[in-house]
């Protein structure tokens, strides 16, 4: 399927032959169960691993990609690439059953941005921030000001961290954000991601990356729009969003009953409202705070802490991917995009094994832990129906749902351990 999507990214003959799509999504997604962030580590792990090599169709005498063979590919293949898979695995849990869509769930977190606060440059004048402090100093009439008078004169100035003063010289979508404050006060550059998650199955259904600045009722509309894209590509329709009270503004609720959906937006308590200024959004604030006092409405929002918390730990946490390795909303996004789909992957999986606990494994035979399942499911996601011009085609997808038990089979297997059946979070042994 994903070979079919990227073939018009190869060329017929130019150049040294590129590692095919299946290898690099492959890659991408042990990135996301063995919890690697950056490119550089999942191409060593990749290398050092047997199981892995084996796992991805590489001979020991053959060498797997190397880190820049991994950006390189990331970079030349669009965004839409990576949607193909992620929708792909949608469209195999809407096949399953495990797909309602019908109320969906949104929240957003903060992801740390390879940026460096000591590298920001004023947009006017591209000069760095010591720079800056030093035309303040001599402007204020110290000739030769040490690196005290400088902290001094910058203390109590007040918006010296604007995001429309400063920005990151290799990085403009970076944004200056006191919510990644490290523990020593120190202020990092992130980037927001913002997620809906199927409330009846967990599924992440929309992944998007915005600017950190505008708050949470700002982003809201273009993730909602990504989840309703994607799931009206299935047939499906949301019919409810739940939102937590960071969500909530007059703009959000009139937002909500435009598209014709019901919101259950928890209500922070602002006291007695004036309508005079916002008359429309007085009738949907309104029936959005009955619906939110209602039973459902409170079990909704306690399910909000379950199924997006998990999903953000599993994708973030676990996943690797708290502090980004790569600059650029786009970049970022088709990283995000593979992780949600190994995501919802292990949903599916977990449906396949019918086990829900670790200590479910213990004792089961291969056969019974239906290792042929699960290499159906990546064979269909990675192995072309036709392989792209000008690659070989036995290098597009090595795995086959007929293997038996052996080295690529237990990796799958303690790979999705962790996530399916939600192991400890520890690192297992290298298997080389």
């Amino acid at each position: 399927m994903c070979e079919e999507t990227c073939a018009a990214h190869y060329a017929e003959r130019q150049g040294r032959p590129s590692i095919p799509p299946g290898v690099y999504f492959r890659m991408l997604v042990v990135g996301y169960l063995e919890g690697i962030g950056s490119e550089r580590g999942i191409a060593w792990r990749c290398a050092e691993s047997l199981s892995l090599r084996e796992f991805l169709g590489y001979e020991l005498d053959e060498n797997p990609p190397d880190h820049s063979t991994v950006s390189r590919t990331r970079r030349r293949l669009p965004v839409e690439c990576h949607e193909a898979v992620f929708a792909r695995v949608l469209e195999l849990l809407e096949e399953s059953g495990l797909l309602s869509g019908k109320t969906l769930g949104v929240d957003a977190t903060t992801l740390e941005g390879n940026a460096a606060m000591r590298s920001i440059v004023r947009r006017d004048t591209g000069e760095g921030y010591q720079l800056f402090l030093e035309g303040l100093a001599e402007a204020s009439g110290i000739e030769t000001p040490s690196r005290a008078d400088l902290a001094k004169l910058d203390r109590k100035r007040p918006k010296k961290g604007s995001n429309d003063d400063w920005g990151h010289p290799h990085d403009p979508d970076a944004r200056i954000t006191r919510i990644t404050r490290m523990k020593d006060g120190r202020t990092r550059m992130g980037h927001k991601l913002e997620q809906a998650v199927d409330m009846s199955s967990g599924a992440v259904c929309g992944v998007t990356v915005q600017p950190t600045t505008g708050g949470d009722s700002r982003s809201l509309p273009k993730t909602l729009e990504e989840a309703r894209r994607q799931l009206e590509r299935l047939g499906l329709g949301a019919r409810e969003v739940v939102c937590d009270k960071g969500y909530h503004s007059n703009a959000t609720v009139k937002h909500l009953a435009g598209l014709g959906v019901r919101g259950y937006v928890s209500e922070p308590n602002r006291g007695r409202r004036s309508w005079k200024r916002d008359r429309a959004a007085q009738k949907p604030t309104y029936a959005n705070r009955r619906r939110i006092r209602g039973e459902r409405g409170k079990g909704l929002l306690r399910a909000c802490g379950e199924k997006l918390e998990r999903a953000f730990a599993h994708l973030l946490t676990t996943g690797g991917m708290r502090r980004t390795h790569l600059r650029g909303h786009e970049n970022i996004r088709k990283r995000l995009l593979v992780h949600a789909a190994g995501f919802n992957l292990a949903l599916l999986m977990r449906s396949r094994f019918g086990y829900g606990t670790p200590r479910s494994l213990q004792g089961r035979s291969p056969s019974t832990l239906q290792t042929g399942a699960l290499a159906a499911v990546f064979s269909a996601l990675f192995r072309p129906k036709s392989h792209v011009p000008g690659q070989p085609g036995a290098a597009w997808a090595r795995i086959s749902p007929q293997r038996g038990p052996g080295p690529v089979g237990a990796t799958i297997r303690r790979h999705f351990a962790k996530i399916i059946f939600r192991a400890p979070r520890r690192r297992f042994a290298t298997d080389c």
